[in-house]
């Protein structure tokens, strides 16, 4: 019975993502939404087959402790709705909805793992608690945010489509974590809708109220979702903004942006001591070192100070933009995120010698290289779990892979190429 409810859920998804307005309304056809759906919903799968074959060692056990206690929620919701809806903004610590960014004893903390079960407990109600079943509604859900990308992408490289599209959706590592029931794949969705939504506001001048809820509402769900991103966004959209509106010239608002932040995060606990952003920062590279685990590396102590940060870059971004080396191979995971990663730094340095010179950066270029390396290096400093790393990073691979698969002279390299194979 499982098994023919799964066929015609995958039937009815399969059908209903050729009829949706903002997938149709991307140019992809109907033939390749069915086929980037049915990726998804596979790797989905495979991330679940992984989660229990692999477990802890590779960094799988929270997806089934997920789906597990979502069973759990979705028995109270068909017995008491509104304790279901209700528990989800209750708070029994004494400082109430404070502790913001902290990883213990805090509201904000336990949400995020909260709001993805409650997701999960109303899936059920359509799943009757089936997990694979549970992976096609999400995967049709979360297909929204490398749709958003994709539209994004194709209106600034509009003669690159094939290429944006394999760049937004088929990133191994990317297509595997934000696929899989976790919280990735909301995440993703999340930022790109709020992306998007800023992009082609810009580029129509106009923010009507349904554009700026859409925004409110993705940024709300980063809150909840991860709410330490808010650290790595706010500069460089802060910079965005500032070179859309006032028309400045980004290679000038990015750099002043960095220093003015950098200084900020460094002397906003002067003004409160719960702003003490670099302890925070040292706290949670504490408690990763405390959980171990089979991918923890060993890396020096951060301390909350500028000197520490300094000193200590070189790590987080080797940790963050470099692992796993091949030495850190330890199962079929990481034997393919040590191959994804050396591919992606080989693709760089054929990308810096077969770039195309006239392709100025915009600022949303810009806003893209300048979010991503605030995210890896955000990572880096807190995060010495290489699997913990690897799925953190998937949400920022396609902003830096598309544009430089976009920006790459595929013509120039490929009569290179052909004249070396006919030596």
């Amino acid at each position: 019975m499982e098994h023919l409810l799964f066929a015609a859920y995958l039937v009815l998804f399969a059908w209903l993502v050729t009829r949706v307005k903002f997938f149709t309304n991307s140019g992809i056809n109907s033939p390749q939404l069915i086929i980037l759906f049915l990726l998804k919903v596979m790797a989905g799968i495979f991330y679940g087959w992984i989660g229990v074959f692999y477990g802890e060692m590779a960094q799988m056990i929270d997806t089934w402790a997920y789906h597990q206690e979502s069973l759990s929620e979705y028995a109270l919701l068909k017995s008491d709705p509104l304790e279901f809806f209700g528990n989800l903004f209750r708070n029994n610590y004494a400082d109430g909805y404070g502790n913001f960014l902290a990883t213990e004893n805090s509201w904000w903390n336990d949400v995020k793992a909260n709001f993805l079960i409650k997701i999960m407990a109303i899936f059920n109600l359509f799943s009757f608690g089936n997990y694979y079943i549970n992976v096609i509604f999400y995967s049709f859900l979360t297909l929204f945010g490398p749709i958003s990308l994709y539209r994004v992408m194709q209106d600034i490289f509009p003669s690159k489509r094939v290429i944006i599209l394999i760049s937004c959706f088929l990133i191994p590592s990317f297509l595997y974590w934000t696929s899989g029931l976790h919280k990735e794949g909301l995440i993703f969705t999340g930022l790109s809708l709020m992306i998007s939504h800023f992009y082609f506001g810009f580029k129509q001048k106009s923010f009507g109220i349904g554009r700026i809820l859409t925004i409110l509402f993705c940024f709300l769900l980063l809150l909840i979702l991860r709410n330490f991103l808010i650290l790595a966004l706010m500069p460089p959209l802060f910079a965005w903004i500032v070179s859309e509106k006032f028309r400045i010239r980004p290679l000038i608002v990015y750099p002043i942006t960095a220093v003015v932040f950098v200084l900020a995060f460094f002397f906003a606990r002067k003004l409160s001591p719960e702003l003490d952003f670099p302890q925070v920062m040292a706290t949670r590279q504490a408690e990763f070192l405390r959980l171990g685990g089979g991918s923890a590396v060993e890396v020096k102590r951060l301390l909350p100070t500028p000197g520490s940060f300094a000193a200590l870059a070189p790590q987080a971004f080797s940790l963050a933009a470099l692992r796993p080396y091949p030495s850190d191979v330890r199962h079929l995971l990481s034997l393919a995120a040590a191959a994804e990663i050396n591919f992606l730094l080989l693709f760089f340095l054929i990308f810096l010698v077969f770039r195309k010179k006239d392709c100025p950066f915009s600022p949303f270029l810009l806003f893209c290289l300048f979010f991503s390396l605030c995210v890896l290096m955000l990572v880096g400093y807190t995060v010495n779990i290489l699997g913990a790393i690897v799925r953190y990073r998937s949400i920022v691979l396609p902003m830096l892979v598309v544009p430089m698969a976009a920006r790459l002279d595929w013509e120039r390299l490929g009569r290179l190429l052909s004249k070396w194979i006919k030596k």
